[in-house]
Parts: C-alpha cells; structure tokens; sequence
C-alpha cells in the first residue's frame, strides 16, 4: 500500500474521488484480458488532464513507485498488469475528442477516448480513421497506440503507427513533450513520435495524439471463400496478393473457429467448411467491382467449393461483426482461452498454418486459427483450463515452438499483440541479444529509475520504492 505522505499528495494533485486503493478496486485493476497474469497495485489513479499527469508522475519518480499507464485493460499480452505493484493509470476523465481539421485531415484527441468514437467521429465529416482493432467499441486510443495495434483492415491501410502524427508525451521525470504535428514531413531531429508508439507504456505516459484521417472509401463489397482445407485457403491468400490486388480485409477463420462463431451469431455462416476466406474490398465503385471478380476466380483456381458475395450492406455487416466475435465466441468452451498473434510473411502463410495444425497435435491440444490472413498474422488459440498445470505446461511448450517456426520462416513473435509480460520471455528469437540491449539503453536513458510499467518487455530491474510500504 502507499504510505500515508505519499496518497496525501496523489489526492492533493487529484482529488480524493480519484485516488482509490480500497481491496475492490484493487483487484478490479491487478489483470487485463490476459489469462493467467494477476497482480495487485498498490492504488488507481484517475488525472482529470495532462498537468495533473505530469504532477502524478513527478511524485511517483520521486518515491520510486511504478507506474502502469491502462486504457480499457484489452490487451493480450498481460501488458497493463501491475507486476511490481504502484499505481494503476485510468483515463477516464480524458476522453475529449478536442479538433477535427478538415483541411489538414487530422483529428486530436485525449488519450482516454474509445477508438470507435474517433471512427464514428471522422465518419460524420465524410473522413475515414481506417485502424480497427477488434476491440475497437471499448479500446482506448491511447492503449491503441501503445501497443501499436492492428486489426482487421491493416493488410490494405496499416495500423495505428501509420496513423499517429504527432503525440503529447509525459517523461518519466514528469516534463511534458510534443512530438510530430500537422505535417506531412517532419523530420527535426529522432522520430519520437515512433519511438513511443508501441512501447508499451515503459517509456512515459500518452496524454494526447494527433492522428491522420483519409478520405472515406466510396463503397464496399464483401466476400466468403470456402474450402475442403487449409492449405488451399492459404495458398488463395498468396495468390491474392501476388496478382497485386490489396483486398481491405482478408482474413482466415478455420473450421472450428467457424463453428465456434455461428454457434455464437447465430449468421448461417457455412460449418461445413474446413477454413473459410472473409474478404472485403472498398473503393470506387468499379475498382471494388472488377478486384472482388478477380479474387473470386483466384479463389476458385485456387480449390474453394463456393464462393460467396454478400448481397446487402447488412449481410456484409453481420459478416465482419462475426468475425471480431472470434474471440469472444472462443472463450465460451473451456475456462482458458490463450490466444496469441505470431506473424510471418504473407507468402508463408499456408507453411505456418501447418505447422500450428503439427504442433497442436503433437501436444494433443485444441488450438483453433484465424487471423489476418492478409498481412500474415495469425491467432492461433488455445482452449485449455489454466488450473490444469500439465495440460498448461504442453500449452507453453507448444507456443515457443510456434514463435521459433514463425521467426524461422522470416516473421516475428508478435504481430499487433506487443511483448507484456506474456512475450518477455522469447522477444530475444526476434531482436537478438544485441537489440535488445539497444532497446534497455532507450529505456534507461528516459526512465532511469524504471518507474515506467516495470516488468514488460525486457526483464524486471526496478529500484526499490520508497513510498509504497511492504
């Protein structure tokens, strides 16, 4: 718990209806949407702006007292658990969307606002903010940006990073820094802005951020590709792109996946089928009409027994919210669900597939794959039951293996997910020893005394704290 002098200056800063550190809200903050991660903080913390952040974070660099900057907790790499204790960060009095420039094609908005609402938002002036990752109706954008996250429409417009201009930044000292703006090149100096878009909340607290907007897409169609297996689905998947055609979705959902999914949408979704293709593309009118004809004749040259165009907008919309229940749909079968995003190029993807469907049988675990077929990310998902220590000892077993063929075949650990705590351990098969000393150089530089969401990314090293008592 904080000593007594220490939560009488967060409540000086904050107010006492912001600072709370009773056993409920304690627990309700010690996880995230990571099975198997829990850990207790020593209080939640709520600033009602960027200078009450700042004070906050000047008392915790003072005392030595972790801190874990949170949005909604949807992350799945246990990278908002309190680990080393301290405090937990919300936003939730931060959630003002402040400016839409129409004639700069940017929108600011706070750290604490939900990503749809900053959709929802640029939609409304005819302008299109494209990263959504499937969290998206409760994700934060500044979680978004912490964890660099992806989505479904990241093959054809990229992820969060390709859409931060510009970031108002809290040190770890608790000095406030802007980075990037309204420009569209801007190159004074390191790419901060870059630098903090992904990092996990371990180099400093995102209170604001400028993001691009694009022109909304004129129209859309949307796709299901069935097939008899796999492997034929992975191929349609690479022969897609080698023909040049950049679908806006394109995403792989196997057999029980699909199941699983129906079961939960009750859509009519085609369960006979051993992997399914969910394809959309938006654009002009006759771009869209002449890509989605190709892809269907790519799809069938490449062994799918049907293929099918939705017919209506709310068919197309039923398709694609089925799709973001993967998850969801998944987590009702058995106690555990650990789904993961190891990432390859787009030309391995029927190689790794396989050897998912290998390896889990190898370990006789039910792991289920979809993913974003289209930008070679894949979730292979575990159904398992965390309180069976043998079946999770497989479980891990089976995931390093998949890392260590994903980095063999030219990918990474983690496509959009990020490192946590839950990648910690196999972040050296991607960057190497020697990256990874490069990256604790950055982190000791900025944040000296390891206040900043100690214990994710690389191995703990916190000092001791002086203003939480043991």
């Amino acid at each position: 718990m904080l000593k007594r002098d220490v939560r009488e200056k967060l409540i000086a800063i904050v107010g006492e209806e912001n600072v709370e550190d009773n056993n409920a809200s304690l627990l309700a903050y010690s996880y995230d949407s990571t099975a198997r991660y829990q850990a207790l903080p020593d209080a939640m913390v709520a600033p009602r702006n960027k200078h009450e952040v700042a004070a906050v974070v000047k008392v915790c660099n003072e005392h030595r007292i972790p801190i874990v900057p949170r949005g909604s907790g949807t992350n799945l790499c246990a990278g908002t658990t309190p680990s080393e204790g301290g405090i937990v960060l919300i936003f939730k009095h931060m959630r003002k969307i402040l400016e839409i420039d129409e004639e700069n094609l940017t929108i600011t908005v706070q750290s604490g606002v939900y990503t749809k609402d900053i959709l929802e938002a640029a939609q409304q002036v005819g302008l299109f903010y494209p990263p959504d990752p499937g969290s998206m109706h409760i994700s934060q954008i500044g979680g978004n940006i912490s964890e660099n996250s992806g989505g479904l429409r990241g093959l054809k417009y990229g992820v969060t990073r390709d859409y931060v201009l510009g970031l108002e930044i809290v040190l770890p000292n608790g000095e406030i820094i802007q980075t990037g703006g309204k420009l569209a090149k801007d190159v004074a100096g390191y790419d901060l802005t870059r630098l903090y878009v992904g990092a996990e909340g371990t180099l400093g607290v995102i209170t604001e951020a400028i993001l691009k907007l694009i022109p909304q897409p004129e129209t859309k169609q949307t796709m299901l590709a069935l097939y008899h297996d796999l492997e034929a689905a992975a191929e349609s998947v690479s022969a897609i792109i080698a023909n040049r055609i950049i679908p806006a979705t394109l995403e792989f959902l196997d057999q029980a996946t699909v199941q699983v999914v129906e079961d939960y949408a009750k859509i009519g979704l085609p369960t006979e089928a051993k992997a399914v293709l969910l394809i959309e593309q938006d654009g002009a009118a006759e771009v869209v009409a002449r890509d989605m004809e190709k892809i269907a004749t790519l799809c069938r040259d490449n062994r799918a027994f049907d293929v099918q165009v939705a017919q209506t907008n709310e068919e197309a919309e039923q398709l694609t919210a089925a799709r973001r229940t993967a998850l969801s749909a998944l987590s009702r079968l058995k106690p555990t669900t650990i789904l993961e995003d190891a990432t390859v190029p787009r030309s391995k993807i029927a190689k790794m597939v396989k050897a998912i469907g290998e390896i889990a049988e190898k370990y006789q675990l039910t792991i289920c794959t979809f993913g974003h077929a289209g930008d070679g990310n894949l979730h292979p998902t575990c159904l398992t039951d965390a309180r069976n220590e043998q079946e999770i000892e497989l479980v891990e077993k089976a995931f390093a293996e998949i890392f260590e063929k994903a980095v063999e075949l030219g990918g990474t650990i983690t496509g959009e997910h990020g490192v946590g705590m839950m990648k910690l351990p196999y972040l050296h098969l991607k960057a190497g020893e020697h990256g990874l000393e490069a990256m604790r150089s950055i982190k000791k530089a900025l944040d000296p005394n390891a206040i900043m969401n100690p214990g994710k990314m690389f191995d703990p090293h916190t000092k001791q704290s002086t203003g939480v008592e043991k």
